[in-house]
């Protein structure tokens, strides 16, 4: 029985150490603190929205427990402001099947002791570098899914695919309860996005808290020197949720009264910082010669914006225990390392670290055309019309974005796409939207709230 040591309990680590250990490896795998300091005096390290492609992974596995507790969302509310103040449109989609976001501290503290009872290894342990060469001799195949730890440095960065070297975005993130489970109007549970063109954007993403159950989590991405970049210096959860709803009122006051009441769900719910989306060389060498192999964020590290970080790492884990078990006992050397990255990048990676960009940036035509041609979508299960159809494939790409990233760098394949879907000419597509973001547009300059399509006597949840 071939081992394999797996460093960090991660989301991505976790379901490679479950799917090998299934498949009959010798899984050990190697965490910085035990189940119980995960769930009780951890940080979560993101909010870790799963579309349906990425859970199919975990539900093979058996490792859906919350399945019938989870608050499960329906797809996206957007609002489109190019300036402050500037609602000019919506876009309201459904995706084909829903998604969740789970408490990272509460699955990992369920997911390590469930290896354990399922016959796998766990030590408690935090792995220096000089540890991790002796873990390797130990073992056939050395993993590291350390998240952007320190072990994040052995891999080299890979220049040619690493578009930013820089942050794009300060970050804050905490966790909350006390607003209601859905918003009037909006005939779903969604994640409700502003996207503030020279402030950065704002998620509120439905999640289920270790301790609060059905609550939400929110995201906010400032754009450095931007009016929302004032979390720098946010020292606890209590002050990103001010700071917070400071922004809410001056930038997104639709919202206010929706966010007015909300209380953080505990006192360790919150991040602030930054990080540079980055893809690394799929090899690590040790001192001694050895080669370790990269996992989930430790590969490629994205920014929030798209909610691809953990869909990525799933989608990765499943790609390596594929390539694992078809090497049967050949050696895990540097070339299988790099053929297995590259097997996964050609079929998700590239695609998703590609989607995920396109959103720190402004829309090129292609998205720009999309999003005035589905105008009209209101989220209604029963609405089959051209707009809703193009508003819901552009957040089914949220799932598989291989799925519209070509089209929404190329204007023509774009424009074909709105003919095919609307079963008319583009042209007449984005008249129709020009025509009803003109009129809304008109309104606001006369000082008037603008009526953009949400469902009539749709109400929130209680």
């Amino acid at each position: 029985m071939r081992s394999i040591a797996i460093i960090g309990s991660g989301q991505a680590g976790l379901l490679a150490a479950h799917a090998l250990l299934k498949a009959g490896y010798r899984v050990t795998l190697y965490s910085d603190r035990t189940p119980d300091q995960w769930l009780h005096e951890s940080r979560p390290t993101g909010t870790a929205t799963r579309f349906d492609l990425a859970l199919q992974f975990e539900y093979e596995l058996d490792l859906n427990s919350w399945v019938n507790d989870a608050p499960w969302g329906d797809g996206f509310h957007i609002t489109v402001c190019p300036m402050l103040g500037n609602r000019m449109l919506t876009v309201t989609g459904r995706l084909r099947r829903p998604f969740v976001a789970i408490d990272l501290r509460l699955q990992s503290h369920q997911w390590m002791n469930e290896l354990v009872a399922r016959g796998g290894q766990v030590r408690i342990e935090s792995v220096t570098l000089r540890r991790l060469d002796e873990i390797s001799a130990e073992h056939d195949l050395t993993i590291v899914a350390a998240g952007r730890a320190e072990l994040c440095n052995l891999f080299e960065r890979d220049a040619e695919r690493s578009v930013y070297d820089a942050p794009q975005r300060q970050l804050a993130m905490v966790c909350v309860k006390g607003p209601q489970m859905g918003f009037e109007g909006i005939p779903m549970l969604p994640v409700k996005l502003n996207l503030m063109a020279t402030a950065g954007e704002a998620f509120w993403v439905p999640y289920f808290h270790k301790d609060a159950g059905p609550s939400w989590c929110l995201l906010f991405e400032a754009r450095p020197g931007g009016p929302m970049d004032r979390f720098r210096g946010a020292k606890s959860a209590a002050q990103v949720l001010e700071l917070g709803k400071q922004v809410v009122r001056e930038l997104m006051p639709w919202d206010e009264a929706w966010i007015r009441d909300a209380e953080v769900s505990d006192p360790n719910g919150w991040l602030v910082g930054s990080f540079a989306p980055t893809v690394r060389k799929p090899v690590g060498r040790l001192p001694s010669g050895r080669c370790v192999m990269p996992l989930g964020d430790t590969a490629m590290s994205l920014d929030p914006i798209g909610g691809q970080g953990a869909n990525n790492g799933n989608k990765m884990a499943r790609n390596l225990v594929e390539c694992i078990i078809a090497h049967q006992d050949q050696a895990f050397d540097a070339e299988w390392m790099t053929d297995t990255f590259e097997r996964f990048y050609a079929r998700h990676g590239h695609a998703t670290y590609t989607f995920n960009n396109l959103l720190l940036e402004p829309l090129p035509t292609a998205g720009r055309d999309l999003l005035i041609a589905q105008y009209g979508s209101d989220g209604r299960f029963d609405n089959t019309s051209g707009e809703q159809r193009l508003a819901n494939a552009f957040v089914e790409n949220f799932n598989d974005p291989s799925l519209l990233t070509p089209l929404l760098q190329d204007p023509h394949q774009m424009r074909q796409f709105i003919s095919r879907e609307t079963g008319h000419s583009w042209m007449r597509a984005l008249a129709g939207g020009g025509l009803g973001i003109a009129r809304e547009e008109l309104r606001q300059l006369r000082g008037q709230e603008p009526r953009h399509p949400l469902v009539h006597g749709y109400k929130k949840a209680a």
